[in-house]
């Protein structure tokens, strides 16, 4: 005897993209021109299109793509006709042009007898996890880092004294006032960069922290900047009013900001421009620790770019790509900034290149 079923009446009306659309991975069906024809939403949202204006227009027209990039990727799948996975590779959507997405991706094609090859593009985000991994690998290897700084503190701590006292008593010999004021520049300069090294060379010992506005410490290093600038540089200020006052150690974070955009000025040479950015940012992770609130301080340049073979190893002592450079400012600027619980990070193109101190301003989660 013959048992019938009837499926439930939710089903009756199932439709089968509503399973695609409720999936975490982005899935992707191409034509043979890789014109969209489908797209779920976590598709959309990662790569910030929408599928009813990517119809008939090539994939290409929503990244900043590159010839080794996913479009060159996607256009060796449909000439061979063999499926393509690649892990960790890197896309920036036009549709968000200050983010970089890391994805995985799986390319299947498929036959149709009528409709011809078409592509099927998996992409599951790893961005943060990528993120996660470089920055605990980073932390993980300035402790080493530390200890050559420390080392080399102490070898400038003893020609520092002796660069003070000699200013000393050539101010005892001074009778004239104004030049009485470079031998005071001299010594009080001395001072600030002995208090850096002796933070340096010390233990590992915390920050002195106070409530300070982290704008102030901007301007501080922005006029420091102009007075360094040649005129064909141009400075620019771009604040978020909203970002609060923060404990911070005053002369750690401007000396972390300074050798920061120092270091873009260099790399500007004679014209260019540079942009002092602030941003308040919630839920953002450093390392494996999670903050409700981090104050982000960007330093943008549009030189040349970070060097392909410097950008693993820039935070590091005595790594430069200057042949006058110390290999000094970045590695100290990195240490400075981790003692307070943040980090250095960037991001760097030929006519962009931006550096992001994290400094976390609140309570982690």
């Amino acid at each position: 005897m013959a048992v019938e079923y009837s499926l439930p009446s939710a089903l009756s009306h199932f439709d089968p993209t509503d399973l695609f659309d409720a999936l975490s991975t982005g899935i992707i069906v191409l034509d043979a021109q890789l014109c969209p024809i489908y797209a779920n939403v976590a598709a959309q949202d990662l790569l910030a299109f929408s599928l009813n204006q990517a119809r008939g227009r090539p994939f290409g027209d929503f990244l900043h793509d590159t010839p080794n990039g996913l479009v060159g990727i996607l256009r060796r799948a449909l000439q061979t006709g063999q499926g393509i996975t690649d892990h960790e590779l890197t896309v920036r959507p036009i549709g968000l042009p200050r983010e970089v997405r890391v994805l995985d991706i799986t390319i299947t094609p498929l036959e149709g007898q009528i409709t011809g090859t078409h592509l099927l593009l998996e992409l599951t985000d790893d961005t943060q996890r990528s993120r996660i991994s470089r920055e605990n690998d980073l932390l993980a290897r300035l402790d080493s880092s530390r200890l050559m700084i420390r080392q080399l503190a102490h070898e400038i701590k003893n020609p520092l004294g002796g660069l003070r006292g000699a200013a000393q008593l050539l101010e005892r010999e001074l009778q004239n006032a104004t030049l009485q004021e470079y031998t005071g520049v001299i010594i009080s300069e001395a001072d600030r960069l002995a208090a850096l090294v002796d933070s340096m060379a010390g233990p590992g010992r915390p920050p002195v922290k106070n409530m300070v506005n982290v704008h102030e410490l901007c301007e501080h290093v922005y006029h420091l900047l102009r007075g360094e600038a040649r005129s064909t540089v141009l400075l620019e200020r771009d604040y978020d009013p909203s970002l609060p006052s923060a404990m911070l150690d005053r002369n750690q974070i401007i000396q972390a900001l300074l050798n920061v955009a120092r270091n873009a000025l260099q790399a500007l040479g004679d014209r260019g421009r540079i942009t002092l950015r602030t941003r308040a940012l919630s839920n953002v992770s450093i390392g494996s620790v999670r903050h409700r609130l981090v104050a982000s301080v960007q330093v943008e340049d549009n030189g040349a770019g970070v060097p392909a073979e410097l950008r693993s190893s820039i935070f590091y002592p005595l790594v430069t790509g200057r042949s006058n450079g110390t290999g000094l400012g970045l590695a100290v600027a990195q240490d400075l900034v981790t003692r307070h619980g943040g980090l250095i990070e960037f991001e760097s193109e030929p006519g962009k290149t931006i550096f992001t101190l994290l400094l976390p301003l609140g309570e982690t989660t």
